[in-house]
């Protein structure tokens, strides 16, 4: 016998509870005043299928709560309106007024994925770059900022701001962060709601091609962009932009659900730009960084971009370039590798304005390199491979200077 939980604010209510209760194969244990009771009941284990009417906070977040502790989920929809809500969560929906069918498709509803899958985007939307690296502040939102300025000259491009311990896009491009876009997206999402144009209207336009949707102001709020809302969010975002940035945080710990965005993002990702710091903590930190990567996200390797920030002679000796490339060729398999040199002054200068390198200093040596691997980027996503381009000449050049 299946345990049903029933949460449905309907007159049908009664109905529907005695025909799940005649059915053979069906048992009724509770019936629910609210979600957060059939929440309770389904985290007490006596349940395997939830049989809902649409209420606050059901979404795709608490269906992918459901699926994650194995419970099948039944919406009942009262009209066209609720029977829209329900389908766009991509669970079951039945007519409120056949009580026979809500208890036949609580038989019958198909086992739970994990997280309910969003449609597949088209092959005419947007792609999706990750930018990623170790703990240590390697310069992944510098990067991520100045890789998708210089990508923006051509496409149009969206930075999304998803390092869940330390956004800083907003403070890197001098953009008010009153409301977290991602976050603000996420709860669209989870509604089933999110496209282009909600995208587009949530995100702060800081160039003619280029606008940013800012992150949480607080790593206590990591919660508020859970990877079920993700999975709703990309094809949104894809349509909303030629190119996708996202800066991400660290963490990639498996079963850390912190980490899920992260994660999520990484999985989803066309090209993840890998960014590690050109001293010697940061190099290790990258190496196992990098081991990390393939046993959380199978495939994310082949994808990468793999770029080294920071690199000057003072910690990495004679030809840092080649240092650097030949370290992480020898410790991690990295066969190409793309090099930004330590500018502090183009840096700090760009910090003060809220601007990109390329504004405060076209020519500078990290500026220049920024171009390069926006390059390397656009050579990825152009041919949409599964694996590292090989760099441009200006980088071979770099590395044997």
């Amino acid at each position: 016998m299946t345990g049903v939980v029933l949460a449905v604010s309907h007159a049908a209510e009664d109905a529907i509870a005695a025909a799940i209760a005649a059915h053979p194969s069906l048992s009724l244990v509770r019936r629910c005043a609210d979600l957060a009771e059939a929440l309770a009941a389904a985290q007490a284990g006596v349940a395997g299928v939830a049989v809902v009417s649409p209420q606050p906070h059901l979404d795709r977040v608490t269906i992918g709560e459901l699926a994650h502790m194995g419970v099948r989920v039944v919406g009942v929809a009262a009209d066209d309106g609720d029977r829209r809500a329900l389908a766009a969560l991509g669970i079951v929906v039945v007519d409120a007024a056949q009580p026979d069918a809500v208890a036949r498709a609580a038989a019958t509803a198909p086992a739970p994925a994990p997280v309910p899958e969003a449609p597949e985007p088209a092959p005419a939307q947007g792609m999706v770059v990750a930018v990623w690296g170790p703990t240590g502040a390697p310069g992944r939102t510098s990067v991520a900022v100045n890789v998708a300025a210089e990508l923006a000259r051509e496409r149009t491009v969206l930075i999304a701001d998803l390092d869940i311990n330390g956004a800083a896009v907003a403070q890197a491009l001098g953009i008010a962060n009153e409301t977290p876009g991602v976050a603000a997206l996420a709860r669209v999402a989870a509604q089933g709601n999110a496209d282009a144009d909600s995208v587009r209207r949530l995100a702060v336009r800081v160039a003619e091609r280029l606008s940013v949707l800012t992150g949480l102001p607080r790593a206590s709020r990591w919660a508020e962009v859970a990877p079920a809302a993700l999975e709703a969010s990309w094809q949104a975002l894809r349509a909303a932009a030629d190119v996708t940035v996202v800066d991400l945080a660290f963490g990639i710990a498996l079963g850390e659900r912190r980490d899920g965005a992260t994660v999520a993002a990484l999985a989803e990702a066309d090209v993840v730009v890998a960014v590690g710091s050109g001293d010697p903590v940061g190099m290790q930190r990258f190496v196992d960084a990098l081991a990390d990567l393939d046993e959380a996200v199978p495939g994310a390797r082949d994808r990468a971009v793999v770029v080294v920030n920071r690199v000057r002679v003072s910690v990495a000796g004679p030809k840092p370039e080649r240092q650097v490339a030949d370290a992480l060729a020898r410790y991690a398999g990295v066969q190409r590798t793309w090099i930004i040199p330590w500018d502090p002054r183009t840096a700090d200068a760009a910090a003060l304005r809220g601007a990109t390198w390329l504004e405060v200093a076209p020519r500078s040596p990290s500026s220049r390199s920024i171009v390069v691997l926006a390059n390397a980027v656009r050579d990825a996503l152009a041919h949409k491979v599964r694996d590292t381009p090989a760099p441009s000449r200006a980088v071979e050049a770099a590395l044997t200077d």
